[in-house]
């Protein structure tokens, strides 16, 4: 067993807290080293599990402000003969992440990856009977591994906690601060195991936990109609990821996360076309009283409308589940929609496809990962990349708001303690759209699908503002008192958790809005009311 002989660097002598998540009052925070810690991610590509390729991702990180690197670990790469565990790329990565100052979400890709079985180890994919694939309604083999399999839960498992063991034996500085059990689990054109074993499953009364959750009794039929088969085969999938991170956990108690590949926004789903099983928007409260060692599932974004994208953050930021987006597109559009998360009080964000192997997941991401496009990442990283923890802090005790610029292109708007935060698009710095006297051609990134705005209230007349490519306006709200005025527009940054001015926005800074466009800028913006 290659479990020893790796070289202990004095660095990974220094235990730290293990990370965690803490909810108060409906919002969250992931703690790490014992603080507030907001992860501006960035997942490699599939098969970037290996020395080589992974030593080309830490450039595009660094281009783009990234603090978190995402990576695969797969079975077939750890136990590729049966007992028999290598955790070398694991220790490869341990120390390059160390060395490049980056942490870590390691992505264990198991029985599941995107519903598939492909990265398990060859004696799992060649032995059927014991490791049975769910059997469709003609009693055909589907190419997706059973959640009713029994001995490939305990194969599955029995590799998981030895990777967690060496997490335990090998990080105590807490490189790695999250884990992803399985990714996008479910299956596709099948909506549950039509298996002897889960036909008899399916004909009981769903389980206590789940009635007791959902306020409603009877067998699987009676209550979910339709989306019964999903809604079974959402239980067994998420009990069985479950019984993978809580022995996970009982090693080394990293917070763990379900990744959701999604069904569409606001309908039902067909259980034949989603990824059934998965921890969709709408099947959440069946993961949450399945799986209680899963400490939120998070939503895969590829949606290219902004409306779209919108819903999913809603019904992923709950008080009850803590709001990261694992994945989202790579193409230059997607970037945006980072200060929507932000402003939703999410503890990460991640774009996929981000390192330089050549490999481009277009027309889900981007064509090439061309200056403009790491630089729609890039800037937004750069802003919170020095405040990061910051944020957290301020983000976990205040309220938070952020739009992404919407495909209509018109203004959005928030009151936040008794001010109206206004966020418009297409302008420029100077001057306003409707003057008449003074004409100039649209701002050229009026057409575009970029930037954004995320604003933390810090106290009733206090807000901290970030953002790209939008023009924000602070008035007195319409039912608040009058005389309201901007007092202060102070650009800086934190330090040792206070705010260190470096100048005050006024003058043409200030007489057209707050015009935030391509420099890396964070504002403190004071307002007060004239009596």
């Amino acid at each position: 067993m290659l479990l020893a002989g790796f070289p202990v660097s004095a660095t990974a002598q220094t235990a730290t807290p293990v990370p965690h998540i803490e909810t108060r009052n409906g919002r969250h925070a992931l703690i790490v080293d014992g603080k507030p810690f907001l992860m501006l991610g960035a997942q490699v590509n599939n098969s970037s599990n290996y020395p080589e390729p992974l030593a080309s991702a830490w450039d595009v990180l660094d281009r783009i402000n990234a603090n978190t690197i995402e990576v695969p670990i797969a079975w077939q790469q750890v136990e590729a003969r049966e007992g028999q565990y290598d955790f070398r790329f694991l220790q490869t990565l341990l120390d390059q992440a160390r060395a490049h100052e980056k942490r870590v979400v390691l992505l264990w890709f198991g029985t599941w990856k995107n519903t598939g079985f492909s990265y398990t180890p060859d004696w799992v994919k060649l032995n059927a009977r014991r490791f049975p694939r769910m059997k469709t309604r003609d009693g055909k083999d589907h190419d997706v591994l059973s959640a009713h399999g029994a001995e490939t839960l305990r194969a599955d498992q029995r590799a998981f906690v030895k990777l967690m063991e060496y997490l335990r034996d090998h990080d105590p500085q807490n490189t790695v601060i999250l884990v992803q059990p399985e990714n996008e689990v479910g299956s596709y054109r099948n909506p549950r195991d039509y298996s002897a074993e889960a036909n008899l499953l399916f004909a009981q009364d769903i389980p206590a936990e789940l009635a007791r959750k959902i306020g409603r009794h009877g067998n699987w039929a009676a209550v979910f109609g339709a989306q019964a088969d999903r809604a079974f085969n959402s239980w067994y999938v998420a009990r069985y990821v479950n019984a993978i991170a809580a022995a996970g956990k009982a090693v080394k108690p990293l917070p763990m996360y379900v990744n959701a590949a999604l069904a569409g926004p606001s309908n039902v789903p067909d259980p034949n076309g989603v990824a059934s099983g998965g921890a969709q928007q709408d099947v959440l409260d069946i993961w949450k009283a399945a799986a209680p060692a899963i400490d939120f599932a998070a939503p895969d974004i590829y949606d290219r409308n902004g409306d779209n994208v919108a819903i999913y953050l809603e019904k992923f930021a709950r008080a009850d589940n803590a709001l990261m987006v694992p994945e989202i597109g790579n193409a230059r559009e997607f970037a945006r929609f980072f200060y929507a998360a932000l402003g939703r009080g999410a503890i990460g964000f991640a774009p996929f496809g981000m390192d330089g192997t050549g490999y481009f997941n277009f027309p889900l991401g981007a064509q090439a990962l061309d200056a403009a496009t790491l630089d729609a990442f890039a800037l937004p990283y750069a802003m919170l990349h020095g405040i990061a923890r910051d944020w957290a802090r301020i983000a976990y005790t205040r309220p938070t708001w952020g739009v992404a610029k919407p495909d209509d292109g018109k203004p959005r708007a928030t009151t936040m303690g008794g001010w109206t935060i206004t966020a418009d698009w297409g302008q420029w710095q100077f001057g306003m759209k409707d003057w008449s006297w003074l004409k100039a051609d649209p701002a050229p990134w009026g057409a575009e699908k970029i930037g954004g705005v995320a604003v933390a209230q810090l106290s009733d007349d206090e807000f901290l503002v970030v953002g790209d490519h939008v023009r924000v306006s602070f008035t007195p709200a319409p039912a608040s008192a009058p005389g309201g005025l901007m007092l202060r527009a102070e650009e800086g940054s934190f330090a040792d958790g206070q705010w260190r001015m470096r100048r005050i926005w006024n003058g043409d800074q200030t007489d057209y809005g707050l015009n935030l466009v391509d420099r890396p800028q964070v504002l403190k913006i004071t307002m007060g009311r004239a009596r």
